[in-house]
């Protein structure tokens, strides 16, 4: 049995089809909050209740009581952990600042608790984010770099998520990985994301916000590249003191899940833009937004060695899928 938290996520969602497709018995919670349109998870939990193996709770991560009563219902039964819950969005971040110090610090010491407890765990698998690399300037990123630079609250408290499970994974000896995700993008996204809001603007008529010039890239990871990553994570649990991965020799290993290639934003608009069969109106700002980076660039080596994580989907391939997923969803 597998808990999975954030299961009415994006990412979530689509790590629960496809463990669900797989046979496996999947506990998932989620909080169901209004950070964005709660119609969309609601849609993704009811696509999810149609298969008998998903039992669903609200409860939030950052609920110690809820949490261990989860856990406690159903005992032994439970072998490993996928954490995907958390405060996401680096410019909410600077309006809600203790939504994300109770849903990615205390949220992550809960489930690390109930970590520790669950006697039949194997596995814990948590989700970071590309943004713990901070003002780091050497590309790609590796997961091997310093990441002392946070330039938003959000990218610290994923760092700080690192460092938690570390500590834990050194006195408990859980079993744990954590996976840095580049900017995923696909079907059932969250509409907080350039590529969503950027697709909504120019169906709608509105112009779209450009910051610096566009004088930024991103490397943009389709989520079902994303979801074989985590999969083929949860399935490979960390060796230990002769697992070269391992950090420090506790079993705790870091991986980026990324597509490996930067695209320059500009070009990813105009790809949205032959995708929606609309040009863009375009307003482009000089400044970068708080919080942001210019750049950002995965080195998925070790993700590749240990995982077998082969990201294959250009934005070429995966932008028109979306825009088509986002046409029906809406009824455009």
């Amino acid at each position: 049995m597998i808990v999975l938290t954030g299961a009415a996520g994006f990412i979530g969602f689509h790590v629960a089809k496809m463990l669900l497709s797989q046979g496996h018995h999947i506990i998932g919670i989620d909080n169901m909050n209004d950070y964005y349109d709660v119609s969309l998870k609601k849609g993704r939990l009811a696509q999810l209740a149609q298969n008998d193996q998903f039992h669903f709770y609200q409860a939030d991560i950052s609920d110690a009581a809820a949490i261990t009563d989860i856990f406690k219902r159903h005992g032994n039964d439970i072998t490993e952990i996928v954490h995907l819950a958390a405060q996401a969005g680096v410019r909410y971040s600077l309006e809600n600042p203790m939504a994300y110090s109770a849903s990615n610090l205390t949220g992550q010491v809960v489930m690390l608790e109930a970590a520790r407890h669950a006697k039949q765990l194997k596995h814990f698998v948590y989700a970071s984010s590309s943004s713990v690399y901070g003002g780091n300037t050497k590309q790609p990123f590796s997961v091997d770099d310093p990441v002392t630079n946070p330039v938003s609250l959000y990218a610290a408290t994923k760092r700080a998520s690192e460092l938690l499970t570390q500590s834990y994974a050194n006195l408990y000896d859980i079993p744990s990985t954590g996976l840095r995700f580049f900017t995923v993008y696909g079907p059932w996204g969250r509409p907080d994301m350039a590529y969503f809001s950027f697709t909504r603007d120019i169906l709608d008529g509105n112009p779209i916000t450009i910051f610096n010039k566009g004088e930024m890239k991103r490397d943009f990871t389709w989520i079902d590249d994303c979801v074989r990553g985590i999969i083929g994570a949860l399935y490979k649990p960390p060796g230990g003191g002769d697992d070269k991965y391992c950090l420090h020799g506790t079993p705790h290993r870091i991986f980026n899940l990324g597509n490996n290639k930067p695209e320059k934003l500009m070009d990813f608009v105009d790809v949205i833009e032959q995708a929606v069969g609309i040009k863009a109106n375009k307003k482009l700002m000089d400044v970068m937004a708080p919080g942001d980076v210019a750049e950002t660039y995965a080195d998925i080596n070790p993700a590749v060695d240990v995982l077998g994580y082969h990201p294959k989907t250009p934005i070429s391939e995966g932008i028109p899928q979306f825009v088509k997923w986002y046409k029906e969803y809406y009824k455009i």
